[in-house]
């Protein structure tokens, strides 16, 4: 018996070397295979859940989009393909068929499939690729959004106007008003409107479309970002709630968007709900019984990062209140129970990403699920089920399902098991300490994947971006912390003055002092993980951010580069002064800076990075990509030729296809393996030494 117990336990140490031999520390091509899920769609009787599944096709260097289906009722039922080259998944009334987006005819139509499996049928045949739809409570009509040019009156006339263009020899383009490019797309005049298509028997869409945006200037859904979550029908399916801004020359430096109602009949022009309020409302949500309407407002004209209030319209008299004002989040992601008595909401929280339940007569907020971040989600009352996407620092998004008051949390789905087996992760550790004026500020350290108590590791210091976002205990596909951890990397990061998720105030705080209260708690929290983490090696440390980041770090390497060993910049700002006169929405640049440069020029001086040049003495990576409208090109431009004159070691890398992100599989990979390459050149390990006074000869230089 002995013998055997001895001989059981060398096998499972056996089997458990086995398997750690199979493992690695997590990295970028780990990421960029990762499957990703989201828009998860409960059928009518909440039975299965439709949702997207994104792929990768490395060769090919893009990702692949698909349909998948869960049976949420039979125990151990795994995803079954649905149906390939699809996103957008929506149910049909009657729960036979499955409504999906498509490019698969050459352009980007609506098509349909039956909910358990079969050809596919194509449900529109327009001359224009379909943005977005949505259908209608009764199942007999389906909301389409296109982009068109506003003066045509068919959508023959757009297309034909496109070829024309298309067939020019002249490439030139005049425009009378901004946006001239927004985001990483030049205008070409045309407008995201709204349309309504009837549906016949057989849930195809018969004769033209009725533009029952007729008459607005603006898009619906609005761009880059907007999405069908921004129009709704009645509950009775007769008239379409949507939200847009008509600022006309205005519009780069207006938030002010307005809801709207609009007959499915086109013939009554848009009526403005929301006129009153100079600042943005949106998202709306009718109640089931059609007497409520619920949306999303702000209060500050011009600012995009004010809290987000839950307000309540009476829709018979126009009497509005707010729903939340007692509590001190920003909600997004709004939806509401078929009884009416309870809105749901996703918000940042604590470093967290929570979904809440708010209830409509009280305005009282509980919370459903607490840690991670919940991404998409359905609720259905009748069988109290919600199904959400979910995901954490240590796992990529899976579709869970939770009981409608909170409890019961369970994954349902385990898309990257396979893949998630082979590596190794590091762990997050989060912390509080005294920032500005002894406020409390929270920040998190990442430990290396292959983490060893005894041992230090180089530091990853990330700076986040928004500047009115957060590192948050979710799963990123462009900076996330496993890809430093997998490296041999600690990350340290801070959600300073300015992150969102810990009350307005804190939000509104870094508006005006880009370069104040959020460096103090940089610092702050700096010292504070040195002192609490013995595993970080202060000495081997470097500082990287995108955006707001990138900004940053310009910043510290003119007024804070002593802790640092080198830096990487991405799409940051280099010079407050251009950066005005070159980015896409200049409503964020007034704001930040209490109005446009040429009214009050001190301001964009007081924290300007290109003014503190002549103190860089870092070794820096500078990243900007060429379709980058938000920080044009010229600022990463800038600052590598400042870095270049000043003779410090440095370098530069562009993506002539990237916006503001870096997006595709190639470039993703080729981004993270430079700017690993530049933290690992600049963070050697000292040599080793036999006594105090012989090194020991190592290779590293």
């Amino acid at each position: 018996m002995r013998n055997k117990a001895w001989f059981a336990c060398v096998l499972v140490l056996a089997l458990v070397n086995a398997h750690a031999a199979d493992t690695h520390p997590f990295n970028v091509h780990d990421l960029v295979m990762l499957k990703r899920v989201s828009d998860p769609h409960l059928s009518p009787d909440a039975s299965m859940v439709a949702f997207s599944v994104r792929s990768t096709d490395y060769a090919a260097n893009k990702g692949l989009h698909a349909i998948d289906t869960l049976d949420l009722d039979r125990a151990g039922a795994t995803p079954v393909k649905l149906v390939d080259q699809a996103s957008s998944p929506r149910w049909s009334r009657d729960g036979s068929q499955i409504y999906f987006l498509s490019p698969r005819s050459g352009s980007r139509q609506v098509w349909k499939v039956p909910a358990h499996g079969g050809t596919p049928v194509q449900v529109t045949h327009y001359p224009l690729d379909v943005g977005t739809f949505k259908l209608s409570p009764d199942g007999m009509h389906m909301a389409v959004t296109m982009d068109v040019f506003t003066d045509c009156g068919t959508l023959a006339c757009t297309r034909q106007r496109l070829d024309a263009r298309k067939a020019d020899k002249a490439r030139g383009r005049l425009y009378k008003k901004l946006f001239v490019r927004h985001w990483d797309t030049w205008s070409d005049g045309r407008r995201s409107q709204l349309f309504v298509a009837s549906l016949n028997a057989l849930g195809v869409a018969v004769g033209a479309p009725v533009r029952v945006s007729r008459g607005i200037d603006g898009d619906i859904p609005s761009k880059p970002f907007g999405d069908a979550g921004e129009y709704v029908f009645s509950p009775q399916g007769q008239s379409l709630y949507f939200d847009v801004r008509i600022a006309g020359r205005t519009e780069p430096w207006s938030t002010n968007f307005d809801i709207y109602v609009a007959p499915i009949t086109g013939l009554v022009k848009p009526r403005n709900l929301t006129a009153a309020n100079k600042a943005w409302d949106g998202w709306p949500v009718p109640s089931p019984d059609g007497r409520w309407m619920y949306y999303l407002a702000q209060k500050v004209p011009g600012f995009e990062s004010d809290r987000f209030r839950i307000m309540k319209m009476n829709l018979a008299t126009g009497k509005t209140e707010e729903l939340d004002q007692d509590w001190d989040r920003s909600p997004g992601n709004l939806s509401i129970s078929s009884d009416g008595k309870i809105l749901y909401a996703t918000a940042d929280d604590e470093g967290q990403h929570p979904l809440f339940a708010i209830h409509t007569d009280s305005g009282s907020v509980d919370t459903l699920v607490s840690e991670g971040s919940v991404g998409g989600y359905d609720p259905a009352l009748a069988v109290n089920r919600i199904v959400l996407v979910r995901d954490s620092l240590t796992q990529p998004g899976d579709l869970y399902t939770v009981r409608v008051n909170g409890g019961d949390l369970k994954q349902v789905t385990d898309i990257n098991r396979a893949a998630l087996a082979r590596v190794s992760m590091g762990q997050p550790r989060w912390f509080t300490f005294d920032g500005w004026h002894k406020q409390r500020v929270q920040g998190y350290v990442v430990t290396p994947a292959d983490f060893d108590s005894g041992k230090t590791y180089p530091v990853a210091f990330i700076v986040h971006g928004g500047p009115q976002g957060a590192m948050s205990n979710s799963w990123s596909y462009r900076w996330n912390p496993q890809t430093y951890a997998g490296q041999g990397f600690a990350v340290v990061t801070i959600n300073f003055h300015g992150s969102t998720g810990y009350g307005q105030d804190f939000t509104d705080s870094i508006s005006g002092d880009w370069g104040g209260k959020p460096l103090d708690d940089l610092k702050a929290g700096w010292k504070y993980a040195l002192n609490h983490y013995g595993f970080l090696d202060g000495d081997r440390a470097c500082a990287l951010g995108a955006s707001y980041g990138g900004y940053m770090v310009y910043w510290m390497a003119g007024v804070w580069n002593t802790p640092w060993k080198c830096m990487v910049d991405h799409d940051g700002v280099f010079d407050m002064r251009m950066m005005y006169y070159a980015t896409d929405e200049l409503w964020f640049e007034e704001h930040e800076n209490g109005g446009p440069q040429y009214r009050v020029p001190a301001n964009y001086e007081k924290f300007n990075p290109i003014d503190h040049v002549a103190d860089w003495r870092l070794p820096m990576l500078v990243v900007h990509s060429a379709k980058d409208f938000r920080i044009p090109l010229t600022q990463g431009l800038g600052a590598f030729t400042a870095l270049q004159r000043r003779g410090i070691p440095s370098e530069f890398l562009t993506f002539p296809n990237e916006n503001h992100f870096v997006l595709t599989p190639h470039d993703s990979v080729q981004w993270h393996d430079t700017v690993n390459a530049w933290l690992k050149r600049w963070t050697p390990k000292a040599p080793e030494t036999d006594d105090k006074t012989n090194p020991v000869k190592t290779n590293f230089k």
